[in-house]
């Protein structure tokens, strides 16, 4: 089985001036396969940001080789990257970047109608998702009449819109308090256990080491690659 993400010797440098050079992301190799609940982990700057960026196609590196499903991301066109986010990667983030003029399902429909879902499949789906994450009783509410924890759970819906292979978070529970937070960790592994794929980037350890495997960096490097001890329960697949 081929990996859903596979970097090969990624490099992303930023050049501030002729004298300063960023090495955010400086020749990671790794491997994420179906299934796997990964943490990205490490201190402000340790570039696991950039990393996230990286794999979601969001950023190009400036050396190394990307793969997404075994396919070689280098030489794709922008729109043909494009069309690959968008049909293969689920992205949540730490502010939640909901769009302030629609609606909690109208939010979530928008993915689905880049890729030109039908208005019929994007509402059903949409309600669906509202279910999974418990919010269908707030499928006409605008972000503003939402707390923090249920925009984040409606970026969670959005990001499970288009049935993505990969689920990336950054700092999910950034801009949450504690309980919120622990709420959303929740249903990301109640999302894993389902079957999903879940790659989230945070500096807080006790998150980190919820996961079953922590990937921990350091100045744009991979220090520590390591396996947390947990298994899905029975009701996983």
């Amino acid at each position: 089985m081929k990996p859903i993400i596979e970097l090969q010797g990624v490099k992303r440098y930023y050049k501030l001036s002729n004298e300063i050079l960023i090495k955010a992301v400086d020749g990671v190799t790794l491997k994420i396969n179906k299934g796997e609940f990964v943490t990205i982990f490490g201190p402000s700057g340790c570039g696991k940001s950039t990393l996230m960026h990286v794999i979601g196609l969001l950023d190009k590196p400036t050396e190394g080789t990307i793969l997404i499903n075994g396919q070689d991301t280098k030489g794709l066109s922008n729109k043909e990257v494009t069309n690959l986010r968008s049909s293969s990667i689920g992205f949540v983030f730490q502010f939640f970047f909901l769009s302030p003029n629609l609606t909690a399902l109208e939010n979530i429909e928008f993915p689905m109608a880049l890729v030109n879902k039908s208005e019929s499949y994007r509402y059903n789906r949409a309600k669906e998702l509202l279910k999974l994450v418990k919010l269908a009783d707030r499928t006409d509410h605008l972000p503003y009449q939402l707390s923090g924890g249920q925009k984040q759970r409606v970026a969670v819906a959005r990001a499970l819109a288009n049935k993505p292979d990969l689920i990336l978070a950054d700092e999910p529970t950034g801009n949450l308090d504690s309980r919120t937070g622990k709420e959303v960790i929740n249903l990301f592994t109640d999302l894993w256990k389902q079957g999903n794929t879940l790659v989230i980037v945070t500096h807080d350890p006790d998150l980190a080491r919820l996961a079953p495997r922590t990937i921990e960096m350091l100045d744009g490097r991979i220090i520590k690659d390591q396996s947390n001890g947990h298994k899905k329960n029975k009701g996983g697949k």
